[in-house]
């Protein structure tokens, strides 16, 4: 039986979203007040008490799916402590299948919403070297712009956590609203397309890969806890 192959992404916007500046200028403005959910909370306390007894380095692999990539990132850093978040169950379930035998010491899997999660990491001081943001968010209809991370009121705690951000997409346009984004708060991105064969880390890539779309990578060093706040203020 033939795999399906996945459609590339269709929209009915031209280039970066009209109103961007306008929403992710407005988010950085005022905090996200959503009360946070309970499970949620028990959920980031679990992760918060393994990162409260590192040392280290701290790795945070958001919509990390399957955790395939949580376990590729913790082989690539040995010295580093890696939190793969997701809020499925059904998909975290599925770890096994995806976990290499070299894998397994330093990481760990949370089931948590991660408009919560992130929350929490920042209200707890949090900060990362590495935040990896993968496939497949990007909700390519101009009307759907705040359900992208960067177009959400969460987006500035993303930016709150530091680090190395690294977001990979099949739709360009959804990085280069992030990079957009960054900028509004003095912070650069590279944006680069993925070679085809270069090795996948998550079965989204993968599909991506085998249906020959053109994959895209957006790296970002961000502003150290609070910096962005100068942004605002200079206005």
């Amino acid at each position: 039986m033939t795999e399906k192959l996945s459609r590339p992404v269709t929209t009915n916007q031209h280039g970066n979203h009209e109103d961007l500046t306008a929403v992710v200028m407005r988010h950085l403005r005022a905090p996200f007040k959503k009360p946070i959910q309970e499970h949620n909370r028990e959920a980031f306390m679990q992760a918060h008490q393994a990162v409260t007894e590192w040392q280290g380095p701290i790795i945070l692999d958001s919509c990390c799916g399957v955790g395939e990539s949580t376990a590729w990132l913790a082989q690539q850093h040995p010295e580093a402590l890696v939190i793969g978040v997701d809020k499925s169950a059904h998909r975290l379930q599925r770890h096994a299948h995806y976990q290499t035998s070299a894998a397994g010491q330093r990481y760990l899997l949370v089931r948590a919403d991660l408009q919560d999660f992130w929350r929490l990491a920042v209200e707890h001081h949090w900060q990362l070297s590495q935040h990896s943001i993968l496939y497949p968010n990007p909700w390519p209809k101009a009307a759907h712009l705040s359900r992208r991370w960067h177009g959400s009121p969460v987006w500035p705690y993303v930016i709150g956590l530091g680090g190395e951000l690294v977001m990979r997409s099949n739709w360009v346009t959804y990085l280069t609203e992030v990079a957009s984004s960054l900028a509004l708060v003095h912070c650069q991105a590279t944006l680069q397309p993925l070679l085809a064969k270069h090795e996948p880390i998550t079965p989204f890539e993968r599909k991506y890969q085998r249906s020959g779309q053109q994959l895209w990578e957006l790296t970002a060093k961000l502003p150290e806890d609070g910096r962005y706040f100068s942004a605002i203020e200079a206005e």
